[in-house]
């Protein structure tokens, strides 16, 4: 149930619960762009696409990089199914630098045998860790 306000947000991957909590205000990406949601937003269902997400608390900004899945916008909460996010305590800056230099050689590369959508992916997963670093 949504507080004054507040909402419900939580965000579940394969392995865990990720976050489970009251939020004044989530934004992420999604296929159709950067989204906003607050309490008594429209019920709507999105893709998430790779970048930060931001969670809004009364005490302050919590940041994630939210790499793939879907979520279900209600008015009382939002739920996101993730593939993977992670807390930036969570991520190897210099794994995820070497993740985007490869991801960058391939699309400059453009050999006939390179995925060109997989590429694009890897390399939005790359920049949004590292951004989510700063």
């Amino acid at each position: 149930m949504a507080e004054k306000n507040g909402f419900l947000v939580r965000i579940i991957t394969p392995d865990r619960v990720f976050f489970e909590g009251q939020a004044e205000m989530v934004e992420f990406n999604t296929t159709e762009g950067e989204i906003g949601v607050l309490p008594g937003h429209i019920p709507m269902t999105v893709i998430v696409k790779p970048g930060i997400l931001y969670i809004h608390e009364p005490a302050g900004e919590k940041k994630a990089a939210l790499h793939a899945g879907f979520a279900e916008i209600l008015p009382e909460g939002v739920t996101i199914l993730a593939e993977t996010i992670e807390w930036p305590g969570e991520i190897d800056e210099n794994r995820a630098k070497s993740a985007m230099e490869r991801a960058e050689r391939r699309l400059q590369g453009k050999a006939a045998n390179t995925d060109l959508a997989r590429a694009e992916t890897a390399l939005q997963r790359a920049v949004a860790r590292i951004q989510v670093l700063k």
